[in-house]
């Protein structure tokens, strides 16, 4: 992954916005607004194609080249004028140099007409990071999905049904690498049959590429100054190349109704995003209220353990990180979670190697290194060495989190329903509970941590508990200088509610929640690793372990530390189907995966649930409407149930 750069920009006398790289325009110096709607609104018939979508279905537009975000937001000024109420949109959009946000604020306050739809997109326009990052607008209706990157490496990675593109990077003899046949190919393999086109460009090497590619393009009359543009159809073939067992499951259910059964953060993120999408959820939850589990601390830190080799797990902590970010600012500061940036310490030389390796690899808008000096200074308190400082990053408090996306009013939360068993029965999914039945649907996803080995439809996932227990300790007016997460063995977080959160333990071993004295004493010593200052300020060597407060909780986790996220197959048919893998790994054979139809897993978060699982209820959802996935196609992959299962198969586990 390497570092961004962010768009560097001039300003003309009329206050319009240039680019310094390309030495071109962002929009028309004439009218922008109407080149956009004519050239792409118009020429893929938008208008007509919103107004004629149906309850529940969702167009989904493609564009090349983000820019200042205007053809979207004119794009859903138009949506919101013509589509029906149950309708939705889903804007797919590549930057290589996004905007920062002081910039995209000048550019788009030259539009007040736009204002209702650029504001909110203003406000979630935060935690933009390479790669796929996920924004959600208009309660959930209209989504955004940026890919910031080089367009041919990120539209690659792309898993999506294209049903309109917008061609607009900069004039193709500024900017060849945004109009190769290599590109064009990409859109084609991501088009929808009868896919439209429409770009600014009427250049003949573009439009022959483009007829190369599949689509059948013609000028047509250009806008002002323009004479021509071009606007076309994909007439090629759709191909999907994808593995049968990492294919998209055909969901047949009319009846858009879920079971999530768990109420911690993974399932009440689940429900959320079905519900967003006019799903009608039904959220079990065996305890009283939500989040009464790992869910239930007091402060969760959104902890970024990253890899400086663009690992799948790098690529969906670096995606859930800002998708969690954005989602926060929906929450109260101060009482509910806190922008204070995580410091996490070079404590030995090895870590400060692997640091200096992840400073060389990301950008410094995500993570900047500091000296002890520096890091004192920020942090408020004496640290014995500097570190990585993550100025986005900071504490949540995951039940209000959880109560935020459990209040949706197509969610319906049934409480002390504790499901045993699954079965499906007349294309539906029955949750019982011995004789009882908690509940039905024709989709049901199971997110309840490990406890999901009960079922026999999942018992064969390989989870894993891990015991962790967290120490409250109380603030006062020394303790609280501190100003930011500080990370090392341990965390401890600035005071919430007169209280610092410190922890947290790891036991592989116990199943019993009953906080333990010795892990609050090894708490205490954590924190002092962390911070002798500080752990003299809070006078730790006077405090008794034995009468700390605290909680202790089940982490889950899978072997190679990725969530389980995804639809589930038929184990001993998948097996059965799928047998010659183990004598030829590299056969592809062409028979359709046993899938148990309707049943999704979203599990094995570990320690990171606070940044994967918001992002891990948009990827079931996604699985389930067909949508554009929020990740690249090989990090859904390597989060998918069925991973495991052809591992067996292959190394005859």
């Amino acid at each position: 992954m390497s570092e961004p750069h962010h768009a560097q920009l001039d300003w003309d006398e009329r206050g319009q916005p240039l680019s310094r790289h390309f030495g071109d325009v962002y929009f028309s110096q004439q009218d922008g607004l109407e080149e956009t709607r004519y050239v792409f609104l118009a020429n893929n018939d938008l208008a007509a194609r919103f107004a004629a979508l149906g309850d529940g279905e969702c167009l989904c537009i493609g564009e090349t080249g983000f820019g200042t975000g205007l053809n979207f937001l004119c794009a859903w000024q138009l949506f919101e004028q013509q589509a029906p109420a149950g309708a939705r949109l889903h804007f797919v959009s590549v930057e290589k140099y996004p905007l920062q946000l002081a910039d995209l604020q000048r550019a788009l306050a030259l539009w007040p007409e736009l204002a209702p739809f650029s504001a909110p997109l203003l406000e979630q326009y935060r935690a933009i990071h390479p790669g796929f990052q996920r924004l959600l607008l208009g309660g959930g209706r209209v989504v955004l999905t940026l890919l910031i990157g080089d367009a041919l490496e990120q539209l690659a990675q792309l898993d999506a049904r294209i049903d309109a593109w917008f061609l607009d990077g900069f004039n193709p003899a500024k900017n060849p690498q945004m109009w190769t046949p290599e590109l064009f190919a990409e859109l084609a393999r991501l088009s929808a049959p009868g896919a439209t086109l429409g770009t600014f460009s009427s250049a003949g090497v573009v439009r022959r590429a483009l007829n190369d590619a599949g689509f059948r393009m013609k000028r047509v009359p250009g806008l002002g100054k323009k004479w021509e543009v071009l606007k076309g159809r994909f007439i090629g073939a759709t191909g999907d190349e994808t593995k049968p067992w990492f294919a998209r499951p055909a969901h047949q259910a009319r009846d858009k109704h879920a079971v999530v059964i768990g109420a911690g953060l993974v399932g009440c993120a689940t429900a959320a995003s079905l519900a967003a999408r006019g799903w009608r959820v039904s959220l079990l939850e065996r305890h009283g209220e939500v989040a009464a589990e790992a869910s239930g601390n007091p402060q969760g830190v959104l902890y970024l353990k990253l890899s400086a080799h663009g690992t799948a797990l790098s690529q969906l902590i670096v995606a859930g990180f800002g998708h969690t970010r954005r989602q926060l600012e929906r929450l109260q500061r101060g009482a509910d979670w806190d922008a204070c940036g995580v410091l996490q310490l070079a404590f030995d030389a090895k870590e400060a190697a692997r640091q200096a390796k992840l400073a060389a690899a990301f950008p410094s808008e995500l993570l900047t290194p500091l000296t002890r000096e520096q890091a004192e200074a920020l942090a408020g308190i004496g640290l014995p060495a500097g570190g990585l400082f993550y100025p986005d990053a900071g504490w949540v408090h995951p039940p209000a989190l959880c109560r935020l996306l459990a209040a949706h009013p197509s969610i319906d939360l049934l409480t002390h329903s504790e499901a045993l068993e699954l079965r499906r029965h007349d294309d539906q999914w029955q949750v019982l509970a011995g004789q009882q039945e908690l509940a039905r649907a024709p989709v049901a996803v199971l997110a309840a941590a490990a406890e999901i080995r009960r079922f026999a439809q999942s018992a064969g996932l390989p989870l894993k508990r891990i015991r962790g227990q967290i120490s409250r300790l109380p603030a006062n007016s020394a303790s609280s200088a501190l100003r930011t997460v500080v990370c090392a063995d341990g965390y401890v977080a600035p005071p919430r509610a007169n209280e610092h959160t410190l922890g947290a333990s790891f036991d592989f071993h116990s199943d019993d929640l009953t906080p333990s004295v010795a892990e609050h004493a090894g708490n205490l010593e954590l924190l002092k690793d962390i911070s002798s200052d500080l752990a003299e300020r809070l006078q730790a060597d006077q405090l008794d372990p034995a009468q700390l407060e605290g909680r202790a909780a089940f982490r889950c986790t899978s072997p190679d530390y990725l969530p389980i996220v995804g639809p589930l197959a038929d184990a001993e048919a998948f097996a059965e189907r799928y047998a010659v893998l183990a004598k030829d790994a590299r056969q592809v054979p062409q028979a359709p995966c046993p899938w148990l139809p309707g049943l999704y897993v979203n599990s094995g978060h570990g320690s990171r649930g606070l940044i994967t699982a918001p992002l891990s209820g948009e990827l079931i959802a996604a699985w389930l409407e067909g949508e554009p996935l929020p990740l690249p196609r090989a990090v859904a992959e390597a989060c998918h149930p069925n991973r495991f299962a052809l591992r067996q198969l292959i190394r005859g586990e």
